[in-house]
């Protein structure tokens, strides 16, 4: 695909994005064919969304880093998006069910860059990406079901408009990370007060951070820029996303790192 075709296929999704019409099948000619033509397809239309007012580009989501996650949207790898300045709440968010297709949230460790983490023509590995690490938090990521049909728009479209992510809810830098065995912390997740799901850190890959070094080297492999300091990555959810309704007041808690709440408004 050419660079035009990219940027016209960027314009068609954050038409039907930005309107919360459910979206459909790109035009034949438009549709990305491989993960390569997705991600380029997703830089366009991401600087599309920060014309649009989303504000900057501050992070990076993973999506499909652990085995429930795989099953439950029957896809058998990951996918990475990018996370917008206006999209990002700390400590607890409140948020319009009309501001989306389908409102979900899913339960994850994150990471704060403390530096760049550089392209290099060896594949990163846990013990190359642990030192760029300078804080790790609780994450609650919100995705919102923007597709007609997802199955049916095939995993490219979906890398194309940043993989259901819809923003995050953050908690508190935990600097002195390295005291925790991240592959077991547990994560859980409460809507309305009562516990719907659990899961532990080592889901993720094995460890959290083995998803830090895919993201790390997917992004050379596609062509596109290298993890930055002072980004945060959400790692992956430790649960099936849960699905929220008006009304809702869902909790997330991993003890070691903290709780986040989000309300949603009728």
């Amino acid at each position: 695909m050419s660079n035009s075709k990219y940027q016209l296929a960027a314009a068609e999704l954050i038409r039907q994005r930005l309107a919360l019409h459910p979206i459909t099948p790109l035009p034949e000619p438009l549709r990305p064919h491989n993960l390569t033509e997705g991600y380029a397809i997703q830089a366009a239309l991401n600087e599309l969304l920060i014309q649009a007012g989303m504000g900057t580009m501050v992070g990076h989501k993973i999506g499909c880093t652990t085995p429930v996650m795989q099953a439950f949207v029957n896809i058998d790898q990951p996918c990475a998006g990018r996370i917008f300045s206006r999209t990002v709440m700390h400590g607890q968010g409140e948020v319009p069910a009309h501001g989306f297709v389908k409102l979900g949230i899913e339960c994850e460790i994150a990471v704060q860059l403390a530096h760049d983490i550089p392209q290099q023509s060896t594949r990163h590995d846990l013990a190359s990406v642990q030192s760029a690490v300078g804080a790790v938090m609780i994450a609650m990521e919100l995705v919102d079901e923007r597709y007609a049909h997802f199955p049916s728009l095939g995993v490219p479209t979906l890398v194309a408009d940043d993989f259901f992510n819809a923003g995050c809810v953050l908690g508190e830098l935990v600097h002195d990370w390295h005291a925790l065995d991240l592959a077991n912390l547990t994560g859980f997740t409460r809507i309305n007060g009562h516990e719907v799901a659990q899961g532990k850190g080592s889901l993720v890959m094995g460890h959290p951070l083995n998803a830090l070094a895919w993201l790390a080297n997917s992004l050379a492999e596609h062509g596109q820029p290298g993890l930055k300091a002072g980004e945060f990555v959400l790692l992956g959810s430790v649960v099936e996303t849960q699905w929220l309704k008006p009304g809702d007041r869902v909790e997330i808690d991993i003890p070691q790192l903290g709780e986040l709440s989000l309300e949603v408004t009728r």
